[in-house]
């Protein structure tokens, strides 16, 4: 089994995957943002380093995908491969922080790679506006987080919402974190996992 949380920064990937996986008792598998070395330069120099920042996430998952394999457990995914191609990239690309040479280079290494890859049995998509996402990044206070502009933020939402509307390689579920607490409300994670078991096992 194979489940994937998909979502803008500061929807709360992490803390929902950590909390699924605990429920479920899945294999944890998180985006790497702490020992990647290039996520701090990129916040301060986007156009120098987004390249290298997008083949070392590129790399990550699609490693990962490869142990999943390997290995054979049941698995829950902090981002998946897809949005790096679909959302991130794409993004740089339009904002003139990756050239055209380098954003070409990239799509040709995801098309080679996603001829290997199998997409998740579930993929979790946590809808947020924009405003909650800034409060929730503030809230984590990451250093390298600081200079994420708004308009930055907006252009990930709109791709996000374009791409989960043509999203059609398994089962969805669309959940609007606005207006929930899945940390400090057992009720509102309840609900999320009702959905999720009743897309996976047809309980409800």
């Amino acid at each position: 089994m194979h489940i994937a949380i998909a979502g803008n920064i500061g929807a709360g990937k992490t803390t929902l995957t950590s909390l699924l996986a605990k429920h479920y008792q899945w294999e944890a598998h998180f985006e790497d943002v702490v020992d990647n070395p290039y996520l701090d330069d990129f916040y301060h120099q986007m156009e120098r380093w987004s390249f290298n920042l997008q083949i070392y996430f590129l790399n990550s998952r699609f490693r990962q995908i490869l142990d999943f394999r390997e290995k054979g457990n049941d698995i829950i995914q902090d981002r998946t491969i897809y949005e790096d191609a679909h959302i991130f990239a794409p993004n740089l690309h339009e904002m003139g922080l990756m050239t055209s040479r380098d954003f070409d280079n990239y799509k040709s290494l995801f098309a080679l790679m996603e001829r290997l890859v199998l997409p998740p049995d579930l993929l979790i998509y946590l809808r947020s506006s924009i405003p909650n996402l800034v409060n929730q990044i503030q809230k984590r206070g990451r250093d390298y987080e600081n200079s994420i502009s708004i308009d930055y933020l907006n252009r990930l939402n709109q791709r996000y919402e374009q791409w989960i509307k043509g999203y059609d390689k398994g089962k969805l579920l669309i959940i609007e974190v606005d207006n929930i607490d899945f940390v400090n409300n057992p009720e509102d994670l309840g609900d999320i996992i009702n959905k999720i078991d009743g897309l996976l096992y047809g309980l409800f």
